[in-house]
C-alpha cells in the first residue's frame, strides 16, 4: 500500500482539526468486554477482580483459566484449545476480551492478541517479514466488531506488578471526566528504517473541539513534555521517559522489531510506557521488519480516538496487519468519548 493512498485521509483531518467539530462516537461498554482470569497467578486473580470491580464488569463476563508457570509462548495448539476455552464462555454481546496477563504473549510468532481476534496465521511464521493478513477492521466505522465482522478485539492488561497494574486501571477509569488541554507527539528520528510510518503524521495544528494540538519533532528524544496524550516515535530503545508525563488515556508506542516481546532483554519493551504513565501501548512480538502496515498508523490512531473510540477500539482500528502486533493496557480508556447528560 501506498502513502498517496491516504492522503486523502491525513488531509482530512488536518481540515477537521481547524474548522470542524467532531462528534463522538460511542465506545466500547463495560457490558460488551469479557475478562479472562489466569487462576495459576496470584496478581492475575488480584488485578483482575479489581478492575472488574473499578469498571463495573458484570460477573457474568469473568472467565477462569489456568495457564501455570507464564510461558513467554505457547504453541498453536495449546492455544487453540485456550481460545475454545474463552470462547465457550462468551455471549454475541461480547465485543472485546481482556486477558490478565503479562505471559503467555506469544503464540508461535504470532501475538496472542492477534492470535485470539484474527486466529493463528501459521504462514506468516514461514517468513515473519512476509507482507501480514489483512484487519477488516483497520479504520472501520464499526462499534461492534463481533456484531459486524465476527472479530473480537483482544488486549493484554499486564500483572507484573500490582500496584502499577491498579494504577493503571485508575488511569484509565479516570480519562474522560474533562478534556484536558494535550499535545499528540511524533517523532522523525535518526534511525531512518524505523520512520516508516512518518508519511502518515498528522500535520501539526490544533483540534480545537479536544483542545488537542498535533507537533512533529525532527530528533530523537521527547524530553519534559507534560502534557502528552500521543506519543509515537521509530527507536529500538526510548530515552528521557521519566521525564515526561502522561495524561490518562494516553497512548504511545514505538516502531521497533521486538516492543511485544514484553519479558525480553532486546530491545525496550512496550511494558516501559505503561510504567512511565501510558494506559495503552503496542508492540510486536517476532522480526516484522518496517512494514508500516504492521504498526499503529498515526492518522488512523488519532481519527478514532478523538472521535471518542475507546484505546482498545482506536489502537486495533489503526494497525492494518496486526498478527505479530500485541496490544497491552486498559482498554475502555477513552478520553474523547461522549459524555451523559
Amino acid at each position: 500500500m501506498s502513502i498517496r493512498r491516504f492522503l486523502p485521509l491525513i488531509l482530512l483531518l488536518a481540515a477537521a482539526g481547524a474548522h470542524a467539530q467532531f462528534t463522538s462516537a460511542p465506545s466500547l461498554q463495560p457490558s460488551q468486554l469479557a475478562i479472562v482470569i489466569n487462576d495459576a497467578e496470584p496478581n492475575s486473580v488480584k488485578i483482575g477482580e479489581y478492575y472488574r470491580k473499578r469498571r463495573g464488569i458484570p460477573e457474568a463476563n469473568v472467565v477462569h483459566v489456568s495457564i501455570p508457570n507464564k510461558p513467554h509462548e505457547i504453541s498453536a495448539e495449546r492455544f487453540e484449545v485456550l481460545k475454545e476455552e474463552i470462547d465457550s464462555h462468551l455471549g454475541p454481546e461480547i465485543q472485546a476480551v481482556l486477558m490478565v496477563w503479562t505471559a503467555p504473549y506469544k503464540v508461535e510468532c504470532n501475538s496472542i492478541t492477534g492470535a485470539y481476534t484474527l486466529g493463528f496465521d501459521a504462514s506468516q511464521c514461514v517468513k515473519t517479514c512476509a507482507s501480514g493478513r489483512s484487519s477488516s477492521y483497520f479504520n472501520s466505522s464499526s462499534t461492534r466488531p463481533f456484531t459486524d465482522l465476527k472479530l473480537r478485539l483482544s488486549m493484554l492488561l499486564p500483572t507484573e506488578s500490582v500496584a502499577d497494574a491498579k494504577a493503571l486501571i485508575d488511569r484509565g477509569a479516570s480519562a474522560g471526566f474533562r478534556i484536558a488541554p494535550a499535545t499528540a507527539y511524533y517523532m522523525v528520528t535518526s534511525e531512518k528504517a524505523r520512520n516508516s510510518r512518518s508519511g502518515f503524521f498528522p500535520p501539526p495544528g490544533r483540534i480545537e473541539a479536544r483542545r488537542l494540538s498535533t507537533k512533529t519533532i525532527q530528533g530523537d528524544v521527547l524530553e519534559g513534555a507534560q502534557d502528552v496524550m500521543i506519543y509515537q516515535t521509530g527507536m529500538a530503545q526510548v530515552a528521557k521517559l521519566d521525564t515526561l508525563r502522561f495524561l490518562p488515556g494516553a497512548l504511545a508506542d514505538h516502531l521497533t522489531s521486538l516492543g511485544g516481546d514484553l519479558l525480553g532483554e532486546g530491545q525496550m519493551s512496550s511494558l516501559r510506557w505503561l510504567e512511565a504513565g501510558a494506559t495503552a501501548s503496542y508492540g510486536s512480538v517476532s522480526e516484522p521488519c518496517n512494514y508500516w502496515q504492521k504498526f499503529p498508523n498515526p492518522t488512523v490512531l488519532l481519527k478514532h480516538y478523538v472521535q471518542g473510540n475507546s484505546a482498545i477500539e482506536a489502537y486495533w482500528k489503526s494497525v492494518a496487519w496486526p498478527t505479530q502486533g500485541l496490544f497491552i493496557g486498559e482498554p475502555l480508556a477513552a478520553p474523547y468519548r461522549k459524555r451523559p447528560r
